[in-house]
């Protein structure tokens, strides 16, 4: 019988026994749980009592009066001296004469009034000369009325309105004695005059 058989048995049991205890030991090894302990009381945070915010408004400040404008320098004056222009007056030439050509029938029919027409200035400086027949009625005042021209006419024969409106103002400017028929003033119709504008 060998030596190493002999020697085996008391190490295995020794060995167990050594693995018997280390189990052991592991298991009864004392565990201390952690002691809980109450957490630590919070004291509550008293806020103090916001003290009343007083709000100061200033009085507006009174503005400064204004200062006074500069009084406004006066503007020179400048005097304009106007020259005062003297109209020439350009001597035109008057009418030498107007010839008359009362056309009525019945009764008498005298002319009271009879003013020369102005010389237009356009024909006097242009040298025309002419004539101009006009017809109108007379009415029972003796004026005239509804003046018209029925011919006008330069002395070379040429239709011309230059003396028109002359011969118009100074026709309706005539005055006659009215007719007057079976007592009564009436209108006469038709009545004529020729003006003849001529140059001295």
């Amino acid at each position: 019988m060998r030596a190493s058989h002999v020697y085996a048995p008391p190490m295995a049991l020794v060995t167990t026994f050594g693995l018997l205890l280390l189990m052991y030991s592991l298991i009864n090894t004392d565990f201390e749980l952690p002691v809980v302990t109450d957490p630590p009381k919070i004291e509550p945070v008293v806020m103090a009592k916001p003290e009343p915010i007083e709000t100061i408004i200033e009085a507006p400040t009174r503005p400064e009066p204004p200062a006074l404008a500069p009084e406004p320098i006066a503007e020179p004056v400048v005097e304009t001296q106007v020259t005062s222009v003297t109209e020439v007056s350009v001597a035109l030439p008057s009418l030498s004469r107007t010839e008359a050509l009362t056309v009525s029938t019945g009764g008498d029919l005298m002319a009271i009034v009879k003013v020369a027409p102005q010389y237009p200035r356009l024909a006097a400086t242009r040298g025309i000369e002419g004539f101009v027949t006009v017809e109108y009625t007379v009415t029972a005042t003796g004026r005239t009325a509804d003046v018209v021209i029925v011919e006008a006419v330069t002395t070379e024969g040429q239709t011309t309105s230059v003396f028109d409106r002359a011969a118009i103002a100074a026709a309706e400017q005539f005055k006659y004695q009215p007719r007057v028929q079976d007592g009564v003033a009436v209108d006469v119709h038709g009545v004529r005059n020729r003006f003849v504008f001529e140059l001295d």
